[in-house]
C-alpha cells in the first residue's frame, strides 16, 4: 500500500503531463502483478467496490471522531478521504503512523470485494487501523474509486503504452475486453505474449473526435456538413452474438437502453447519437423527431429501466458512421465510402430505433452560417464538418473533423449560493447557484456553474462570498442578493425538479456584471421564452 500511496501523493503535487506519465509508467514497471493491475484499474476508473461508498466511510469516521470536528474538517479540507485519513485515531497497542507495506492493494481490494455489505465497514476499519495516514488515504481512494489526482483514463493508458513501448490505440482497442488486474495486458507489454485479441467480443473502440472550428479556416468543398445533435454519443457493437452499447467514455450503458441493444442484431460497429423521441413529433426539416436533452436525462443512469419509462421516453440512435460491417474493418476507408456503406445499411434496421443523421447542403460558408443560425431545434447543438477523405481515427486529428456549435444563449442572473470546490479549489468558494426574478419578486434558482472565470476572478469571487455571507449550511453559504453574473448556456428546458421549473444545459459564467444592479437581472419569464 505504501508504494501506491506515494504514487498518489506524487501525482497530486505534479502538474506536468510528462512527469505524471513517467510516475505512472515507473510504478507499473516496478510493481508486481496483481497490484499494478489493480492500480491501473483505479487510475482509469475501472475499479468498483459496491459495498463501500462515501456514506459508509463517513459513518465509520463518526463512530471514532467527534462528528462536529469531522464536518468542520471536511468543510475545510474539501475531500472526505483525506479528512478521514488524517483524523482516524490509531487504536491502543497499534504502532502509530506506520505502514509496513504488508497490505498490498490487490489484497485490500479482494478483502473488500469478498465482504458482504454488512461486513464491509468492519473489514475496512480493520485495515485502516493498521495503516499510516498516507496508507489510509490510498485505501479510501481505492475503496471509493474517487482518486482525483489529475489523471484521466486516457493518460493512464498512455502511461502504460509509453512504459512498455506499445501503441496506445492498440491498448484502447482491447481495453474493454479485459478485466482487472489485466494480466494479459502486462504479459503483452513485457513480451511474454502477443497482443490480446478482441475477436468475438463486443469491445469498445475509441471515438473519433472533432476540433472546434475557428474562423471558417477550411475549404468547404473538401468537407461534408452534418447536424450536431444534442444527445450522448454512443457506439453500438455486435460481436459473438452479443450487443453492447457504449458511451463516449467507454462505459457500458446497455442495461439502461435494452431496447436499443435488442434492436441491433447485425454484426458490426456503428457510431451515433443517442436521443429520445419527442412525443407526437414527426421528422422535421432537420430530420428531427428528437426531444431535448432534458428528456434523455430521464433515462440516463438507470440500471433497471421499466417498461413505463421506455414507453414514456422512447430512445433511438441517429447514426453518424460505420466502423465495422460484419468482420470488415472500415476505419481506414475514407468518410465518403463509410457514409455510402452506412446509407445502404440503415434501411435494414428497425426505423423506430435507428435513423440516419442528415447532411446539410450549402454552397458557401455564408450560406452554411445562415442555416446554422436559424437552427434552434431543441435537439440541435450545432454542425459538424467532416473531411470527405478522412479515415476514422481515434481522438482529435487536426484537419479531419470540426465542430461548429451554435451561439450560446445569454441571461443575467443573481448569485444566491456559493459552495467550496474540490481538489485544488477546495479552499475556494467556486461553485455558484444563481437565479432570476419571478413575478412575485422572489428570486428562483435557475442554474449552477463552476467555470468561465479566471483564477484572478476566482480569488475576487471567493473574497466577495466571504464578505457577503448571510447564512451558512455546512460547505454552502447563502450570500446577499447583489451580484450579477452574465451566464451563457446552450439551451434551457422545462424541469419539474427545480423550483423555477427550468433547467439550463451547460451553463457557464461569461462575465461578472459588477456594473449591473441585481434588480435589473432577467426574469424567469424571459428564460421561459427561450425554452426549446
Amino acid at each position: 500500500m505504501r508504494d501506491f500511496s506515494q504514487l498518489l501523493d506524487a501525482l497530486v503535487y505534479t502538474r506536468s503531463r510528462n512527469a505524471k506519465l513517467k510516475l505512472i509508467g515507473d510504478y507499473l514497471k516496478r510493481t508486481p502483478d496483481p497490484d499494478r493491475g489493480i492500480a491501473l484499474a483505479a487510475l482509469t476508473g475501472a475499479l468498483d467496490i459496491p459495498a463501500v461508498k462515501s456514506a459508509v466511510i463517513r459513518g465509520l469516521a463518526e463512530e471514532r471522531v467527534d462528528p462536529l470536528l469531522l464536518r468542520m474538517s471536511h468543510n475545510y479540507v474539501g475531500d472526505l478521504a483525506e479528512t478521514v485519513s488524517l483524523l482516524w485515531p490509531v487504536p491502543e497497542g497499534e504502532p502509530p503512523e506506520v505502514d509496513d507495506g504488508t497490505i498490498g492493494i490487490a489484497e485490500a481490494v479482494a478483502r473488500l470485494r469478498s465482504a458482504s455489505r454488512s461486513d464491509a465497514p468492519a473489514v475496512l476499519a480493520g485495515m485502516l487501523d493498521h495503516l499510516d495516514a498516507s496508507g489510509r488515504f490510498a485505501l479510501l481512494k481505492l475503496a471509493t474509486g474517487e482518486l482525483r489526482v489529475g489523471v484521466s483514463a486516457r493518460l493512464a493508458k498512455q502511461a502504460f503504452a509509453d512504459a512498455f513501448g506499445v501503441d496506445v490505440e492498440a491498448v484502447e482497442e482491447v481495453w474493454h475486453g479485459l478485466a482487472p488486474p489485466y494480466i494479459p495486458l502486462f504479459d503483452w507489454g513485457e513480451g511474454r505474449a502477443g497482443q490480446p485479441t478482441a475477436r468475438d467480443v463486443p469491445v469498445f473502440r475509441p471515438f473519433m473526435l472533432a476540433h472546434p472550428l475557428e474562423n471558417g479556416a477550411v475549404e468547404l468543398s473538401d468537407y461534408a456538413a452534418e447536424w450536431k445533435w444534442d444527445g450522448i454519443r454512443v457506439q453500438l457493437v455486435r460481436a459473438g452474438g452479443e450487443t453492447r452499447l457504449y458511451s463516449r467514455t467507454g462505459d457500458d450503458i446497455t442495461r439502461s437502453f435494452p431496447e436499443i441493444a435488442a434492436a441491433f442484431a447485425s454484426a458490426g460497429v456503428l457510431d451515433g447519437e443517442l436521443l429520445v423521441r419527442g412525443a407526437g413529433q414527426g421528422a422535421d426539416e432537420h430530420g428531427g423527431a428528437a426531444a431535448s436533452f432534458n428528456a434523455l436525462q430521464q433515462r440516463l443512469g438507470r440500471k433497471v429501466v421499466s417498461a413505463r419509462h421506455q414507453e414514456q421516453y422512447p430512445a433511438f440512435v441517429r447514426l453518424y458512421d460505420m466502423l465495422f460491417e460484419g468482420d470488415e474493418d472500415l476505419r481506414e476507408r475514407p468518410w465518403t465510402e463509410r457514409r455510402a456503406r452506412l446509407e445502404a445499411f440503415v434501411p435494414t434496421l428497425d426505423s423506430s430505433r435507428f435513423d440516419l443523421s442528415q447532411l446539410i447542403e450549402a454552397d458557401s460558408f455564408e450560406q452554411l452560417e445562415e442555416i446554422r443560425a436559424g437552427a434552434r431545434d431543441a435537439s440541435i447543438e450545432g454542425m459538424m464538418l467532416k473531411r470527405r477523405d478522412s479515415s476514422y481515427v481515434a481522438g482529435r486529428r487536426v484537419g479531419h473533423w470540426y465542430k461548429w456549435k451554435r451561439d450560446p444563449l445569454i441571461a443575467d442572473c443573481v448569485v444566491m449560493y456559493a459552495q467550496r470546490g474540490s481538489g485544488k479549489r477546495s479552499s475556494f468558494y467556486s461553485d455558484y447557484t444563481f437565479g432570476c426574478w419571478a413575478d412575485d419578486g422572489e428570486l428562483l434558482p435557475v442554474g449552477k456553474a463552476y467555470m468561465g472565470f479566471t483564477d484572478e476572478e476566482l480569488r475576487w469571487l471567493d473574497r466577495w462570498v466571504r464578505n457577503n455571507t448571510v447564512q451558512r449550511f455546512g460547505p454552502v453559504r447563502e450570500v446577499e442578493k447583489s451580484l450579477v453574473f452574465e451566464v451563457a448556456f446552450d439551451s434551457i428546458h422545462l424541469s419539474k425538479r427545480h423550483r423555477s421549473g427550468l433547467a439550463m444545459r451547460f451553463p457557464r459564467i461569461s462575465r461578472i456584471r459588477r456594473d449591473k444592479p441585481a434588480h435589473e437581472a432577467d426574469r424567469v419569464e424571459t428564460l421561459q421564452s427561450m425554452v426549446t
